[in-house]
């Protein structure tokens, strides 16, 4: 299992993930917010309020949260 240890939110809804073996990625979060509990994400003020959570995923304060494998293996931008 994969662990991110930072997280850092960029312009137009990216996220600057690196995980425990010192990989860093970017990673486009459009595909896979904006509906469910994911509408919240899209202002942008919220989308920033992202976190980590104690078993190495990522959390937004309404308990939207992506898996640390699922971003691990996501296609991100290089």
């Amino acid at each position: 299992m994969h662990r991110i240890l930072s997280v850092t939110p960029k312009e137009n809804f990216h996220l600057q993930l690196r995980f425990e073996d010192g990989k860093i990625k970017m990673v486009d979060c459009t595909s896979f917010i904006g509906q469910g509990m994911g509408t919240l994400l899209l202002d942008v003020n919220y989308f920033n309020q992202v976190s980590l959570e104690p078993g190495g995923g990522i959390t937004w304060p309404n308990g939207f949260d992506c898996c640390p494998n699922f971003l691990y293996d996501f296609n991100a931008i290089e």
